[in-house]
């Protein structure tokens, strides 16, 4: 059986001073998924894809950007995925990557009203996930469907068309990685959530689930 090789388009980087905790997000998201052939792509630094048929799929990350905002390489890695659109290839976005696939397919991303959505949230299908996000998908394109929500989160996992996956929610991060982005983010959060955060973070996860809806996906 062949490996599905999957493009991961790396949206950022963990800060130096916090890779001993997890790693890379490349790293976090190959102990995610370990049986994938997973392909760089440093799209924050200029390596955008070409062409959709590079990989068999791809995989976006979460970024400290937004996806509204006016940067080359965002604009560029808008415009692929709008080729992998209209290509039906698989492909998976998980927090700013969930937002990209949104924004560019005809749906809309904007900061969320309800402020900082942080720590452990429940989806309404039963999975407790992490999150640590501002912006969320606030208009699903005219071909989404809404698969979950949270409290906070109204669109946290999309569909669109029948190839393409959206997460809000972070499976690759550990609970020690958002404990110190928490505490970094403490006066941008609010000391009151970010206590109530850290508080969600001792209760089990499923992070295997949204493991296997992406490797479903992916292996679409």
């Amino acid at each position: 059986m062949t490996v599905p090789r999957i493009g991961v388009l790396e949206c950022d980087h963990v800060a130096d001073r916090y890779r001993s905790i997890g790693g890379d997000y490349f790293a976090m998201f190959e102990c995610v998924l370990p049986t994938l052939a997973l392909v760089r792509y440093d799209v924050v630094n200029g390596a955008t894809p070409t062409h959709p048929d590079e990989c068999d799929g791809w995989l976006a990350t979460g970024s400290r950007h937004s996806v509204y905002e006016d940067i080359d390489w965002i604009s560029r890695l808008g415009a692929f995925v709008r080729a992998v659109h209209a290509s039906d290839t698989p492909f998976v976005g998980v927090c700013f990557g969930h937002q990209l696939i949104a924004h560019f397919t005809g749906g809309h991303t904007e900061q969320s009203v309800t402020g900082w959505g942080v720590g452990a949230h429940v989806l309404n299908t039963g999975e407790r996930l992490l999150y640590v996000q501002q912006d969320q998908v606030a208009i699903v394109p005219p071909d989404g469907r809404v698969v979950a929500s949270t409290a906070h989160c109204p669109h946290a996992v999309i569909t669109v068309g029948e190839h393409m996956l959206g997460i809000q929610a972070h499976p690759e991060f550990s609970a020690d990685y958002v404990a110190v982005l928490l505490e970094a983010r403490r006066e941008r959060i609010g000391h009151d959530r970010v206590e109530e955060a850290l508080a969600s973070l001792d209760a089990p996860r499923d992070e295997p689930a949204a493991a296997a809806w992406m490797r479903s996906a992916l292996e679409h």
